[in-house]
């Protein structure tokens, strides 16, 4: 390409004759964008193109994109995005912000090494379960704070995705089978429909808010070991206002395909277990998740990939067959190993993403009305205490069996009258029940209860003493098994 032909060597001589970049400083040329990479600062541009869901055709509408793009990736990443300058002309010269003529706008990034993306951790299996329960800290974090959209149809609202995307597809009936895509639409429009009460509650009740937008590994970096979202949609706000876990489901859905279903399940149970009014929708995902693949589809296929276009075609079909929903009980002491058998299962579990593992203590802590780190007196385990909590696993698991989603409960299950409670949990959603009670000796289970880090266990030394004394394994259909 020559450099009259590049459509971002204009900008970058620009920008370069304010001083702030070497001339030769590299860039990238995006569809709607160029990004400047010199030393440790990026700095992007609107390129003035005016498309169907973008238009930066003027000097004013680029200025207002870039300090919307400012705004709402500050809310993720104040670290990444450091401001925006005009790049103003006199007589003297070109200069960054001066009292000039203003021939354009640029912002201002830290620029951070490829390398730190999620996307290439992903690639070099560097992520692990504590990356990605901070990574859903910040997600969740940014949910909490997010604008509260008015619009209450949250069933009408994901349909005009489907809608949008089935006419997308249509544009590529060579690469996108048309058969294929009318049956995937039929079968998200049902969905929605059968959907539609809890779509509208969750609107109704201020779950529909403006998102990141665009959440998938890409735009993930990790900056001394913390997760940062960046790059978030900003040229159309109605692409990003969804409800939350529509947002929560690009993260998901791109982990999975990529076949990271344990890492997929961390990041969603640590989602739901930080956010108490988003456990009604855990059902939903499935749905979620394929109509993101979809939107990957018919993008892919708008950029000439056909390969992973009819890949995410086939994934967004693939994410809707049903499976028998199960229920799988972990129970035993504190120490033997229970959350992280629950852990190492629940990628594997049911449909998309994954099992919801419940955690009887998270859901004391929850309960409690204190965040899931904070330790409980004892009078938080009362008989009484343990009746609630156990009350609420049981709830909480017919809810998600009923939405065809499987369940791990994760609880001591010290009694006959706990155990049998949640198999008859599985028994009234006719979903199949397995009982899992894990065995260790009182030392090692010491052992480890000392060694912990922050966890939602209260359980110290002295509990498991006291199970030790006190607790009675199971006959069947509990299974007993020696815990590693």
């Amino acid at each position: 390409m020559t450099r009259a032909d590049d459509p971002g060597r204009l900008l970058v001589d620009l920008l370069a004759a304010t001083g702030a970049i070497a001339a030769d400083a590299e860039h990238i040329v995006t569809h709607g964008a160029v990004i400047v990479l010199d030393g440790d600062r990026a700095w992007k541009f609107k390129r003035p193109v005016a498309y169907r869901y973008m238009d930066f055709s003027t000097v004013e509408r680029r200025r207002d994109a870039l300090r919307a793009e400012l705004d709402l990736n500050r809310r993720t990443a104040p670290q990444i995005y450091l401001g925006v300058h005009a790049i103003t002309r006199t007589a003297e010269g070109v200069e960054l912000d001066g009292k000039g003529e203003v021939l354009d706008w640029a912002l201002e990034m830290a620029r951070f090494p490829d390398d730190a993306l999620l996307a290439r951790y992903a690639e070099d299996g560097r992520i692990d379960d504590t990356l990605l329960t901070g990574l859903a800290g910040q997600v969740v974090a940014m949910h909490v704070g997010a604008e509260v959209s008015d619009d209450h149809h949250g069933a009408a609202r994901l349909l005009d995705v489907v809608v949008g995307n089935r006419a997308s597809m249509s544009r590529y009936p060579d690469v996108l089978d048309p058969d294929r895509a009318d049956r995937l639409t039929e079968q998200l429009t049902a969905l929605i429909a059968s959907r539609a009460t809890l779509l509208d509650a969750r609107a109704t009740a201020g779950r529909v808010r403006h998102g990141h937008g665009d959440l998938h590994l890409s735009n993930i970096t990790v900056l001394d070991g913390t997760p940062v979202p960046f790059d978030c949609l900003e040229f159309d706000p109605e692409l990003a206002i969804a409800d939350v876990l529509y947002d929560l489901a690009f993260l998901l859905m791109d982990l999975w395909v990529r076949g990271l279903r344990h890492e997929a399940n961390v990041v969603v149970n640590a989602y739901l277990d930080a956010s108490a009014d988003d456990e009604d929708g855990f059902a939903l995902l499935p749905l979620f998740l394929s109509v993101r693949a979809t939107v990957r589809a018919h993008v892919l296929a708008a950029a000439g990939d056909v390969d992973d276009s009819r890949a995410y075609l086939d994934l967004a079909l693939s994410l809707l067959e049903p499976q028998p929903p199960r229920i799988v009980a972990i129970g035993g002491g504190s120490g033997t190993g229970k959350s992280t058998r629950a852990r190492s299962w629940g990628g594997d579990l049911g449909v998309a993403p994954g099992a919801r593992i419940l955690r009887s203590d998270v859901l004391r802590k929850r309960l409690a009305g204190v965040p899931t780190l904070t330790r409980l007196p004892a009078s938080a385990y009362t008989p009484q205490m343990s009746a609630r909590v156990y009350a609420e696993l049981g709830r909480l698991a017919a809810a998600d069996l009923a939405g065809g989603m499987s369940v791990i409960a994760d609880a001591v299950f010290g009694s006959d009258e706990e155990r049998d409670d949640i198999a008859a949990v599985a028994a009234t959603s006719s979903a199949e029940f397995t009982g899992i009670w894990l065995e260790l000796d009182e030392q090692t289970r010491i052992a480890r209860i000392e060694g912990r880090g922050p966890d939602a266990s209260d359980a110290t030394a002295d509990v498991a003493r006291a199970q030790t004394r006190a607790l009675r394994p199971p006959g069947p259909p509990w299974r007993r098994v020696v815990a590693e």
